[in-house]
């Protein structure tokens, strides 16, 4: 350690100057023993490559002081300290002396910056190419001249879009991203003379007509000096309706194209589905009205693009058959030889449902590898799943290869039994069929209503079931069943019973009528009143077990969004009673990112 009057607590390298080449070499020398005192200079560093160095004399009045003299090399005697050794800063800087550097970082030398005056109002300021301060700079250059100040932008009320021209129209909320980019974008011609270094929006009211946002540009000036400045841009709206919603104000069904879909079953389970897959794909963004009916959705659009496009969309999320296509004259003017025409598009949904048991045609069954016959829908999408629950062997029929054969379902989830479990056995090692895991079991149950008669069947839910345990499944040992294809396997052994899933219900009378922590967004769609409150119960009942398929069944919610509902409380008492394996949906797979309100979104809702 070398230690100063200013004192110094970091280490230092003592080092020579080599007068060949200039260079610094670590000094080869032996320091006075017991840590005796070494006087020192501290001086700055002209050299760039060195912020510091300490230069040394050699020869030091300190006690076993370091020195090259021949006669004090010579010399027997002791050598006294002085009481007071003095420097001579006069004999500090010959080439002979000791030049220590020191690490850029040791100490901190306060360092001058140079200043000028300036030509204008001669104030003193750091030097720039133009020799002005920033004051006098600003005074004699405004970087923002030729900027527009003002902007008029034509906004709709009804649906809260902004015209981008010439034609487009494009949805903002206020002080959004999408809202910011476009107002930005309307300078895009005053932006090339300058550059644009941040934009961001000054507050004002919302009903006051006004945005305003505040940007900070970039110019070069005088002699390449580059000034910024900041500038407030005001956009006033005009309020002009847009070409869908002047047609719908003026007459409501003024459409242009409409989408008729249908499914043949007795229950909405897939429409409720198909509603949360078009919500996520914002695919119904340009209807102008969506209607309830018996037994499908109708949607009307302003255009028909827009309808073929939605049609295409339907084709690729579930198995539609393909779509007929109609057409209705409206108007003819005969003196420019136009046509006004009304599109509608009718496409329908394959009655095929998940959990349905079906019984496959020959032709089908033969096609597919002899699978089945009696076989389980598992999954539905642009494809449809079919498992074996005795062999557990899984096939895909495309939406052309149903359309080919058209065949139906052989019982449907609405005829679903209950029965109880008493004893399972398990057969086969547990199998993963499409991400699905299955063990073949036999089981022993009975039905709920009636414990007369015990049935010994095989399924494929040895992984899920206990004694003791409730599943749903099809009761064919009792039903009447006039199916054709049914009748063409002549050898066909059917089982008693074919179970299709795991029953919570009796744990679920617990919780009946307590909301569950997440919630589902729904579409503004017009009811149809007229069939009276039975058909509103019967959907209830069927929104119902759609919500309870959801938790049941990770794979049916994974293109759906789930909401986190701000309504729920969860109670202590609630939480210590609810110990058994009821089915419910992960608190991380919920959005919490969404808040919907009157302002923000009218068109849609939120359901439990």
């Amino acid at each position: 350690m070398l230690t100063a009057d200013a004192v110094v607590d970091e280490e230092v390298t003592l080092c020579s100057r080599n007068p060949l080449n200039a260079k610094l070499y670590p000094l080869r020398l032996h320091l006075p023993p017991n840590n005796s005192a070494m006087h020192v200079l501290v001086v700055p560093q002209s050299s760039k490559d060195y912020k510091f160095l300490i230069i040394l004399p050699l020869q030091l009045s300190t006690p076993a002081s370091v020195s090259t003299s021949p006669a004090a090399a010579s010399s027997k005697q002791p050598f006294l300290p002085s009481p007071s050794p003095v420097l001579d800063p006069g004999s500090l800087f010959p080439t002979n002396h000791i030049k220590v550097a020191m690490a850029a970082n040791m100490f901190v030398v306060p360092q001058t910056q140079g200043t000028v005056l300036c030509c204008k109002c001669g104030i003193l300021m750091t030097p720039n190419p133009a020799n002005m301060c920033v004051t006098c700079l600003r005074s004699e250059v405004d970087i923002t001249e030729g900027l527009r100040k003002h902007v008029t932008i034509m906004h709709c009320p009804e649906c809260n879009s902004y015209l981008q021209p010439p034609r487009t129209w494009l949805k903002a909320q206020l002080e959004s991203k999408e809202l910011l980019t476009y107002c930005v974008k309307r300078l895009e011609t005053d932006l090339k003379k300058v550059r644009l270094v941040n934009a961001e929006f000054i507050w004002t009211e919302p009903h006051s007509k006004r945005i305003k946002v505040k940007l900070k540009v970039q110019k070069e000036v005088l002699n390449g000096a580059i000034l910024e400045q900041c500038y407030v841009v005001e956009y006033v709206q005009q309020d002009h309706m847009c070409e869908s919603c002047t047609r719908f104000q003026a007459n409501p069904d003024q459409w242009v194209a409409s989408v008729q879909l249908r499914q043949r079953v007795s229950h909405r389970r897939t429409f409720f589905y198909l509603e949360q897959v078009i919500l996520k794909h914002d695919a119904a963004a340009h209807a102008i009205k969506i209607k309830q009916m018996e037994q499908g959705i109708d949607f009307f659009f302003g255009n028909e693009s827009h309808a073929l496009k939605f049609v295409e969309f339907l084709g690729k999320v579930a198995p539609t058959g393909k779509s007929k296509r109609s057409e209705q004259l409206v108007s003819h003017d005969t003196k420019n030889n136009s046509y006004n025409y009304k599109y509608t598009h009718s496409v329908e949904i394959s009655p095929i449902c998940r959990e349905d048991l079906i019984c496959l045609p020959p032709r089908v069954a033969v096609s597919l590898g002899n699978l089945g016959p009696l076989v389980i829908c598992t999954k539905v999408t642009n494809n449809i799943t079919l498992l074996d629950p005795f062999t557990l062997r899984q096939c895909f029929l495309d939406r052309d290869q149903y359309w080919r054969y058209s065949f139906k379902s052989l019982l449907s989830s609405r005829q679903l039994v209950e029965y109880d479990v008493f004893n399972v056995e398990v057969v086969s090692p547990e199998y993963n069929v499409g991400g699905s895991k299955y063990v073949i079991a036999d089981v022993e149950v009975a039905r709920v209503t009636d414990y007369g008669k015990l049935f010994y069947v095989r399924t494929h839910l040895g992984h899920i079931l206990h004694p003791g345990d409730r599943a749903l499944g099809y009761d064919l040992y009792g039903v009447n069943s006039n199916d054709n294809e049914l009748d063409k396997y002549t050898d066909l052994v059917i089982p008693d019973v074919i179970l299709i899933k795991k029953s919570y219900e009796e744990k679920r009378q617990k919780k009946r009528g307590k909301p569950r922590p997440w919630k589902l967004k729904s579409l503004n769609m017009e009811l149809d009143e007229s069939r009276g409150r039975a058909n509103e119960e019967k959907m209830n009942s069927e929104y119902e077990e759609f919500l309870r398929d959801l938790e049941e069944n990770p794979e049916l919610r994974f293109n759906l969004s789930l909401y986190h509902n701000k309504n729920y409380q969860p109670s202590e008492m609630a939480s210590m009673g609810d110990g058994d394996d009821v089915p419910s949906v992960p608190l991380e797979e919920l959005l919490a990112d969404l808040e919907l309100s009157d302002e923000e979104d009218g068109e849609d809702s939120m359901r439990e």
